[in-house]
């Protein structure tokens, strides 16, 4: 396993683990002071355990090396493991906006410091763990670990509105303004919309992939412009590419004069596939159909 690989996998358990944490710490303290938004948080929480988990299962999955079953390689597990952190997602920004809209109709909770305490640490804790998980998803190109990046800026967006909602909370203990202590539900709906938002881009990128949708048009004219280099190709008949997970498979047919030899043919096939996966380290393969060319 490549050192890109080991990264990816440590962070996937780094932020497994967070989250077994931050579901307990939100849990417990939700219940003691009795935080609509934190305990709808720390659901949101545990529903993250499951989609990390899930994560980690497709991410190994997708290593595997091609074999006589999966000629193309297994990296579109990464793909249904993106799907799955999407639907939790949409499912958990329902059930905070159920529960905080239901609580507008319930005499509000007190607020607590305790609370606004575990929310403080739960919005530095995520922030660092999403700007942690992107660069890492990034660099490799994994979309299992990207998901669970945005999983960890939805659960940003929840304990910041989580802050906000306690804090306003408080202020209106402390200044006799009744309305500000349903700053918490408000700030609940506020968050359901953002992580639904959030879920929506997730699961319509990860339907793109599913549906092998066509890399975009700039990476397609960088394969082009390192295909024309090569002395012996006359035209680019057609050219072709798709992402299969963490890695970007290219199909293409080029015309070179029909002259040549078959052992010439191979040797520019070889030329080809060389200076675009030298060029493009994500690139797993390269299909190349030769048809012949005249004047």
């Amino acid at each position: 396993m490549s050192k890109g690989n080991n990264a990816s996998i440590v962070a996937v358990w780094i932020s497994l683990i967070s989250n077994i944490v931050l579901t307990l710490l939100k849990l417990i303290v939700g219940s003691l002071s009795g935080s609509q938004v934190l305990l709808a948080d720390g659901v949101h929480n545990a529903g993250d355990v499951i989609a990390t988990a899930a994560a980690l299962s497709s991410m190994r999955i997708s290593k595997r090396p091609a074999d006589e079953d999966h000629p193309y390689g297994h990296g579109k597990a990464e793909v249904l493991g993106s799907a799955f952190v999407a639907i939790v997602l949409a499912l958990a920004a329902l059930f905070i906006g159920y529960h905080a809209a239901a609580a507008l109709f319930e005499e509000p909770a007190e607020a607590s410091v305790l609370a606004l305490a575990a929310a403080l640490v739960s919005l530095a804790w995520k922030q660092a763990l999403y700007m942690y998980t992107i660069r890492i998803g990034r660099r490799t190109n994994s979309k299992g670990l990207i998901a669970t990046a945005y999983d960890h800026l939805a659960d940003v967006y929840a304990s910041l509105a989580a802050v906000v909602g306690i804090a306003l909370a408080m202020l209106g203990e402390a200044w006799s303004i009744p309305y500000l202590a349903y700053g918490d539900p408000l700030a609940g709906i506020i968050v359901s919309i953002l992580v639904l938002k959030l879920a929506y881009s997730m699961g319509q990128e990860a339907f793109d992939v599913l549906m092998e949708k066509a890399v975009k048009p700039e990476k397609l004219g960088e394969y082009a412009a390192l295909i024309v280099t090569i002395p012996q190709v006359k035209r680019i008949d057609r050219l072709r590419a798709r992402e299969h997970g963490h890695y970007i498979l290219v199909d293409l047919r080029v015309s070179i004069p029909g002259e040549l030899t078959v052992q010439e043919g191979h040797d520019i096939s070889r030329q080809i596939k060389r200076s675009i996966m030298e060029r493009h380290a994500d690139v797993d393969e390269v299909l190349i159909h030769l048809n012949p060319w005249y004047e």
